[in-house]
């Protein structure tokens, strides 16, 4: 478990990160979205042990991280701009690794290289910015960490590598419990691999959700009413969001959604159906009401 406690870092005036409160859970992917100069690398990197905060702490399964050897070895950190040894080569780096973490896979790094179809013995200087975001994450797996710290990790990825990486990420989470902390300024990214959510703003989380529970409690219905009959008739119903196409509503709604619809059916609706949110349209939803809008901080 990673536990941020009023974690707090300054740049001269620029407070980059603003006392943030935050456990991340092993074994779930924690995503941590935000525009540019949010604060997700600063915060990556005191987590990473890189950066010291200026006050609060972040501890890894209980450990101070800054200047300690252990913590540093149950996590793996792959930075926005991916930093090799000069002219080292991927076979260098994989050498290098296997020193710092003693249950580095040779062989599988030797695999995965094959399959992204990476020549190992090709300078990285002269790689592509998404050939270097693979080399990284094909190291930070290898490393077998229990940890991995993405930033902007898919990022300069084409679609097809993206969901190879993503399906990697969640071979290992089944495998061996991998935990993976992923920075992204893009929401869609990661829709389909997250847990749980941060929205990161000016420094401090504004929302942090599991999408599990966000999604239990956040319903869109479909509708036609009987004429006369207006959203606000339908009582007990909390509305969050109203859109009207003609006849047709559509309802951004909370609650349980066994009273959603038992709500609905006593109206006598037309026609009403419920159907699932996007993690986007949850955002927008949940921000809004705590007076941001979210297409404005993140699209």
């Amino acid at each position: 478990m990673i536990e941020a406690v009023n974690l707090t870092k300054r740049f001269d005036d620029i407070v980059a990160v603003d006392h943030i409160n935050a456990t991340i859970r092993t074994g779930s992917v924690f995503g941590l979205i935000g525009t540019n100069g949010a604060g997700k690398s600063t915060f990556l990197r005191m987590a990473a042990g890189v950066l010291r905060p200026d006050e609060g702490t972040i501890k890894i399964d209980g450990m101070n991280v800054f200047e300690h050897e252990e913590a540093k070895r149950k996590f793996f950190y792959i930075s926005d701009d991916q930093y090799f040894f000069s002219n080292a080569t991927p076979l260098d780096m994989m050498h290098y690794y296997r020193i710092v973490y003693p249950e580095f896979q040779e062989e599988r790094f030797h695999g995965l290289m094959k399959n992204f179809d990476l020549d190992e013995r090709r300078k990285i200087n002269t790689f592509s910015k998404g050939m270097k975001k693979q080399v990284s994450v094909i190291c930070g797996v290898c490393a077998q960490t229990e940890y991995l710290f993405c930033d902007e990790t898919f990022d300069g990825l084409d679609p097809v590598m993206r969901q190879a990486v993503k399906s990697i990420f969640a071979n290992d989470m089944q495998e061996r419990n991998l935990t993976p902390i992923i920075a992204s300024h893009n929401l869609r990214e990661l829709e389909d691999i997250c847990d749980h959510v941060g929205l990161l703003h000016k420094g401090g989380i504004l929302l942090s959700r599991d999408l599990d529970e966000m999604k239990m409690n956040i319903h869109k219905v479909q509708c036609v009413l009987q004429p006369g009959m207006e959203p606000e008739d339908l009582v007990g119903l909390e509305l969050l969001k109203t859109e009207r196409r003609g006849k047709l509503l559509t309802l951004t709604v909370r609650g349980d959604l066994s009273r959603v619809e038992f709500i609905m059916q006593h109206a006598s609706p037309v026609f009403y159906e419920t159907i699932p949110l996007s993690l986007e349209e949850i955002f927008i939803s949940e921000t809004e009401v705590v007076g941001y809008d979210i297409k404005k901080l993140i699209f």
